[in-house]
């Protein structure tokens, strides 16, 4: 693993625990050598993750669309400042220069972000290892809707376990470097069902 990709809000939220965590995983990746794959922005956790990683001496890319660079205020002092068209580019380009993917407090745009990618480890579009950061039991009633789904059948239980979960970042780092990728996944129809 060389890359971690970071998807985070670009606000910062009220709860301060949420900034001194993205400041502490942008000090880890710089600490471990991983690359920040993130959005581009400056402003809110993205730009605390990536200011600390920077700080630190680490290896940033930041990919931002043309419609953001303002919005967000896209890092200029990224090792790698990525200007694309659209959404899609953006993710699409986040997740081929990722080999993890983490996903932090944030708001509609983390979420997009988190169940696209997860959706593709279910699909196995890629095999790579997906993890939510609950800082502060940020996640935890996100989780416990995904286990709602899980009892009501609409969600597999091996698809339900794709998503790593880890309360500190020391154990993150510690559950993305012990990630073994599972079996390969049948989404539709189990083998022992034919």
């Amino acid at each position: 693993m060389n890359s971690v990709c970071v998807f985070c809000g670009s606000a910062s939220g009220t709860n301060p625990v949420y900034a001194e965590a993205a400041r502490e995983l942008g000090r880890a990746f710089a600490a471990h050598n991983l690359t920040l794959v993130y959005g581009g922005g400056r402003v809110g956790l993205m730009g605390e993750v990536a200011t600390a990683a920077l700080a630190s001496g680490g290896r940033v890319v930041g990919v931002i669309p043309h419609s953001l660079a303002l919005k967000e205020i896209a890092l200029e002092d990224c090792t790698e400042l990525i200007v694309v068209n659209t959404m899609h580019e953006r993710k699409a380009l986040m997740a081929d220069r990722a080999d993890a993917f983490v996903a932090m407090p944030g708001g509609y745009g983390t979420c997009d972000e988190l169940f696209e990618i997860i959706t593709w480890a279910q699909l196995g579009i890629h095999n790579k290892p997906v993890a939510v950061l609950n800082v502060n039991g940020f996640f935890t009633p996100l989780l416990a809707w995904l286990d709602h789904i899980v009892t009501e059948g609409l969600l597999r239980p091996k698809h339900r376990e794709l998503l790593l979960v880890a309360d500190s970042v020391p154990e993150l780092l510690a559950r993305l470097a012990a990630w073994a990728p599972p079996e390969p996944l049948t989404k539709w129809v189990e083998a022992e069902e034919r």
